[in-house]
């Protein structure tokens, strides 16, 4: 009976403890662990050695100092699941959040000492190198505790400015040297001096290779303006070099093309000397010298060189060699200019050069065109027949101003003969093709005047009587008996082919058909402009409705005007640039002056600089009074006031949308004080009693009866949340 007892009291015990687990746990609603994992029947005390619970299997493991914690020190609360399991919950941010808030970066949960803090700085965005890798944490990140880490900048300036400021050999400020430090410091360096000087924007190598620095930088002299140019550090050795002497003959300042930066400047080589003069380096004469003294015997001027000086070549062998050459001499130019590689397999050939010799030029001697040598010979005909040219009468080319191009009407046959001028035929006029061909022998038949080939005659040559002319020419407006005039019609000389305006750049249309011709082609027809300006710069200048010249427009007439008579119709469709018509502006488009008034350069393009009288006087709403926008496209269109529309849903408040669309008339009905638009009414309008909005609000803390107050919490004119809510979660939901 007794054993009965236990065992029902037992039970009943169990079932309290369920009861209380499932109901009215003391760890909170969620806990779902079994009470036995920890607690035994016979006492609620904890007893740890005992419990089966194992914290392992929660979200956070116990390590390390954690394993010796008691539960209640991180517990405080009995419902676990609002322990913080963040390490800065528990313990205080020593270094005041300069590091974040995951302590885990640095420390574990064995001991708060960081022993690897070196390797952790290495994943920074500022890895400790050179002398930064023995500096104290405290030397960087000063601070009374000595545990606040504040961030730093990672430019060298930021915490060496006072040794940029205080350096003086080389004074950094004066000679305003950049600040960015590992343009001439490196990184890795214990200390500032120029071991640890970046010196790779001019590598120090050879004989540059100096330890100090005063030999290239001058005490006192400003070490960002020092040159790279190798002369700018020695023009005493090029002034002073003797083999050869550098400066008598005029070398290039240019040293790198000669020499390396070698000590003693030795070894040199002036390996360009084959390219752009002669192969000494390669071919025939390399190794065939020592100085350059046996070649350039003038150590003035090493323009001049020697071959026959040099070479085992007496002149009457080499004479007889070269008695079937023309124009061959006894020099070294003309070594040169016939073996300019130095060899005789290399002969020079005229038929490869740029100028191949043809008639008179094959049997003319080389020294009547290279008299000056056989360098820079002109190839233009000019230049050698110039003479030629001045005394030539028929005709007379220089008078006359004929091309000084010989070859547009001659050959390379002696005399001269035969000349054509072929260009004639289509630069000017047909006359060894078409009707005119064979039917001329000279040019003073149709130019004859002598001294000006600008003019020819037409009328002297044909039998065009001027009255017969006269007659069969009465229908061409602006015809007059001329020669021009023939020309200009009949640009080919053929009479079925007379000249048709239509199918020039310019034809004519409107008012210029019936326009005689010589009221354009006043000065010949030759060049006349095809720009409207030109000939009616007058009625530009003369025109008042609107005045052009003092409106600065454009001159370009057909911007606006087409060739109608009496300028009329006229359009200005570039006026879309300035203002664009449309709407009841396009209604008025014609009449100017109803927005211009006479003015045209300051007429205003926005809507209130015409519209400010509609803006004063409008009244529902007073536009003015309550300080309405006067961007009027805000609401209006361009066609007209009404209807007008305004934003006010995306704005503002929904009125034309949700509950309050159609429940208002004017603006008035909400905005009450008309002065004002940015008061509104709620309370006034909707049937809402103070004494039943108080008891509706009684749960919502803050609440007022007042419009502003119904606005904050119903933005869109709805309920906020659908229905009240408690206040509790009214309070979760503000963040109270």
């Amino acid at each position: 009976m007794r054993g009965l007892s236990l065992t029902t009291g037992f039970i009943f015990i169990l079932i309290l403890i369920f009861a209380f687990q499932t109901k009215d746990s003391p760890h909170g609603e969620d806990f779902d662990m079994s009470c036995k994992l920890c607690h035994s029947p016979d006492s609620w005390k904890l007893n740890q050695e005992n419990m089966d619970f194992d914290h392992a299997s929660t979200s956070f493991p116990l390590e390390g100092q954690h394993v010796l914690t008691g539960c209640r020190e991180c517990h405080v609360s009995l419902v676990f699941s609002q322990t913080p399991s963040q390490c800065v919950a528990c313990h205080t941010d020593m270094h005041e959040q300069t590091l974040g808030m995951d302590c885990g970066r640095c420390h574990t949960p064995q001991s708060w000492i960081v022993p690897n803090i070196t390797e952790i700085h290495q994943l920074s965005r500022f890895p400790l190198v050179g002398a930064h890798l023995t500096a104290g944490c405290s030397d960087c990140h000063p601070s009374a505790s000595s545990l606040r880490f504040a961030p730093l900048g990672i430019e060298c300036i930021e915490c060496h400015q006072q040794e940029y400021l205080d350096a003086d050999n080389p004074n950094h400020v004066e000679a305003d040297f950049s600040v960015n430090c590992q343009e001439c410091h490196n990184v890795n360096a214990f200390d500032w001096s120029g071991a640890g000087f970046n010196h790779a924007f001019f590598p120090l190598t050879k004989g540059h290779d100096i330890a100090n620095c005063f030999e290239c930088h001058t005490p006192g002299s400003d070490y960002s303006e020092i040159s790279a140019n190798c002369y700018s550090c020695h023009e005493t050795d090029y002034v002073n070099a003797a083999n050869p002497a550098h400066q008598q003959a005029g070398f290039s300042t240019e040293c790198q093309q000669c020499h390396t930066t070698d000590p003693g400047w030795k070894p040199a080589s002036f390996q360009e000397h084959d390219g752009l003069y002669f192969p000494i380096y390669s071919g025939e004469h390399q190794g065939e010298w020592g100085t350059c003294m046996e070649c350039h015997t003038d150590p003035n001027d090493y323009t001049l060189f020697s071959c026959i000086d040099c070479h085992e070549h007496n002149k009457p062998d080499t004479d007889e060699e070269h008695d079937d050459v023309g124009g061959y001499i006894y020099e070294s130019q003309a070594c040169y200019q016939c073996h300019p590689t130095g060899s005789a397999e290399d002969g020079f050939d005229h038929s490869q050069t740029q100028f191949p010799l043809t008639g008179a030029h094959i049997t003319t001697a080389c020294v009547d065109c290279h008299a000056d040598g056989y360098e820079g010979t002109p190839m233009q005909c000019v230049a050698c027949h110039e003479e030629d040219y001045g005394q030539t009468t028929n005709p007379n080319h220089q008078s006359i101003g004929l091309s000084t191009e010989c070859q547009n009407c001659h050959t390379t046959n002696p005399g001269w003969q035969p000349a054509t001028f072929d260009e004639h035929d289509g630069l000017y006029f047909p006359i060894y093709s078409g009707e005119h061909n064979g039917t001329w022998n000279e040019c003073l038949e149709c130019h004859t005047d002598p001294s000006n080939y600008n003019l020819f005659t037409c009328i002297d040559c044909h039998e065009h009587n001027k009255p017969d002319t006269d007659e069969e020419h009465d229908e061409v407006g602006g015809y007059i008996y001329e020669s021009i005039a023939c020309y200009e019609c009949h640009p080919d000389g053929t009479a079925e082919n007379s000249f048709d305006h239509n199918q020039s750049a310019f034809p004519l249309t409107g008012a210029h058909i019936t326009t005689a011709c010589i009221e354009c082609h006043a000065s010949g027809y030759t060049g006349t402009p095809t720009e409207c300006f030109a000939c009616h710069e007058p009625d530009f200048n003369q025109s008042t409705n609107p005045d052009h010249a003092e409106l600065g427009l454009s001159t370009s007439c057909a911007d606006c005007h087409s060739t109608q008579p009496g300028w009329q119709p006229a359009s200005f469709d570039i006026h879309d640039q300035f203002h664009v018509l449309e709407g009841a502006h396009a209604q008025i488009a014609n009449n100017c002056a109803l927005c211009h008034d006479g003015n045209y350069i300051s007429t205003p393009n926005t809507c209130v600089g015409c519209h400010q009288e509609d803006y004063n006087q409008t009244s529902d709403p007073p536009h003015l009074s309550a300080q309405f926008p006067t961007d009027c496209e805000m609401c209006h269109s361009q066609s007209a006031w009404k209807p007008s529309t305004f934003d006010h849903d995306g704005m503002y408040f929904p009125i034309y949308s949700g509950s309050h669309n159609g429940e208002w008339g004017a603006c008035i009905d909400c905005h009450t004080n008309p002065s004002n638009y940015t008061v509104f009414s709620c309370i006034d309008c909707h049937e809402h009693n103070q004494q039943d909005m108080d008891e509706d609000h009684d749960e919502v803390p803050g609440y007022i009866y007042e419009s502003n107050a119904c606005f904050e919490c119903h933005p869109n004119g709805e309920e906020p949340f659908g229905k009240l809510r408690k206040v509790k979660d009214i309070n979760n939901e503000r963040a109270f």
